[in-house]
């Protein structure tokens, strides 16, 4: 066989979805891992929903992702053109033999006619499939057709009594009775081949040699193995990889939260992690470790190692994966992956100076450990910029108990007034005033520590205090303690 090269062919018929992500990365990784050929092109036969949009859409969130392809839409290569539409000649060129050597025949049937049959066959309880009434006609009748101003379709005549048979990279040994097909269309009445049709064309004139792609297309092997047949061409490789399910086992959707790239990337992921936990959806790698950059990703990728089984989209699995990539950001990349939240919660003006930039990366950092993705800042935020939030009863009843602690009046006074003589605030300055606190008072440091973030913050818990209060001010700090002293009589 030929170098290997797989393709990516989606239909641009809305946001790109992060199956339809799984399924080119999975792509993408063995080519890299093989030395082959990612072949990008556009299945836009579609013409009632297929949109240059979500054309775009697609082609962004793949750059975004860093699948970079070597073949196909914007790139080039000798195998154009790479949209559907514009290889419509294409297809009618091939067409053309298959009629004259009689393996497809023109078909008159009505959607009335050929629905009316289907019913038929549903209420005798067996599996609908096209009957055959146009596969002998006779040239009157024919003709007749004709005069009535039917405009025909084209279908692939299917042999009987032979069986498809394919070995599956993922699924094993898989074979189709010829006799369950029938004769199905592969050019629609108004000239446009079918799905399965134009897949096979294209994917044997650009040379495609290895097709993986999502279980759901598993069904639409046969026909496929029946035109490459017809058409005398080798049939390439096949590998259907599982279907993505949600925690319920129900089918990804919408209730399951965000289903497209797009919208992860928007919500602040790293594409690193995005593409590292769809990696581990449906790919069991040999070992423990769960965390791989590209390189590793590349290097132990194989389709052995696929699964059969559904995989399971675990949102927690995938925070847990972006936070451990986010704790390898550098402060400035941390403040532009976190900045757009920030600006759109309105903590941030729409170009922040270098004063307010500093204070915004301190923030970010300050909070860094306490979110998942960028979007979360914004919650983790309203700590610094709104009031203090409202704790339940049980939190209520822990911070009472720490206010009434003997000490707490002396601890919160000395830091008081500490904080009233400072000329300046700073994380360093803060750790080193609560130090001295600690030692004039001779308490603990929760004695000391839990008073002050529960004067200042209304919270138990909570991000680095020392950064916390830097980021208050002095005011605001001052305001928040005189508020909590006040309380204490």
């Amino acid at each position: 066989m030929s170098k290997m090269k797989v393709r990516f062919a989606p239909s641009p018929t809305g946001p790109f979805h992060i199956g339809g992500a799984r399924s080119a990365l999975f792509n993408w990784l063995l080519a890299r891992k093989e030395g082959g050929t990612f072949l990008l092109r556009i299945e836009d036969t579609d013409l009632a929903r297929s949109t240059r949009e979500s054309e775009e859409n697609i082609k962004a969130a793949l750059k975004w992702l860093g699948m970079n392809w070597d073949e196909g839409i914007d790139v080039g290569g000798e195998n154009g053109p790479y949209r559907q539409t514009e290889r419509l000649d294409i297809y009618k060129e091939i067409t053309n033999p298959l009629l004259a050597e009689d393996k497809a025949y023109y078909c008159y049937c009505s959607e009335e006619e050929l629905e009316a049959e289907r019913q038929k066959q549903l209420e005798k309880g067996e599996t609908p499939k096209y009957n055959g009434h146009c596969r002998h006609l006779t040239e009157e009748q024919i003709e007749a057709y004709k005069a009535e101003g039917r405009k025909p379709t084209v279908r692939l005549r299917v042999p009987l009594n032979e069986t498809f048979a394919f070995d599956d990279m993922v699924r094993g040994h898989v074979s189709f009775d010829s006799n369950g097909v029938g004769d199905f269309v592969i050019v629609k009445s108004d000239g446009i081949p079918v799905y399965n049709y134009a897949v096979v064309i294209d994917d044997h004139t650009m040379e495609v040699t290895h097709v993986i792609r999502a279980e759901e297309h598993l069904s639409n092997t046969p026909r496929q193995i029946a035109i490459y047949n017809a058409l005398g061409w080798e049939v390439p490789v096949f590998g259907h990889i599982s279907l993505i399910l949600g925690k319920d086992y129900k089918k990804m959707s919408k209730r399951h939260g965000a289903t497209s790239v797009d919208q992860y990337r928007q919500l602040g992921y790293l594409p690193e992690a995005i593409n590292n936990f769809l990696a581990l959806l449906g790919w069991a790698p040999d070992g423990e470790q769960e965390l791989f950059t590209q390189e590793e990703l590349i290097q132990n990728f194989s389709m052995d190692r696929v699964a059969k089984n559904p995989a399971v989209f675990d949102i927690d699995k995938l925070n847990w994966i972006n936070f451990n990539y986010m704790k390898n950001l550098s402060d400035e990349e941390l403040y532009e992956l976190c900045l757009p939240h920030l600006q759109a919660a309105g903590y941030a003006s729409e170009t922040p100076d270098e004063a307010e930039k500093a204070k915004l990366i301190m923030l970010c950092v300050c909070l860094k450990d306490h979110i998942s993705f960028g979007a979360q800042i914004k919650d983790e935020a309203k700590l610094i910029f709104e009031d203090k939030e409202v704790p339940t009863d049980e939190e209520k009843a822990e911070i009472d108990a720490v206010l009434a602690e003997e000490s707490c009046p002396v601890v919160l006074k000395e830091f008081r007034d500490a904080v009233a003589a400072l000329d300046e605030i700073s994380p360093e300055v803060v750790k080193a005033t609560i130090k001295g606190i600690m030692k004039s008072t001779k308490l603990k440091g929760k004695f000391v520590f839990m008073p002050i973030r529960i004067a200042t913050t209304g919270q138990m818990h909570g991000p680095d205090l020392n950064y916390i209060i830097t980021l208050f001010g002095k005011e605001k700090t001052l305001q928040r303690l005189d508020e909590t002293i006040a309380t204490l009589g």
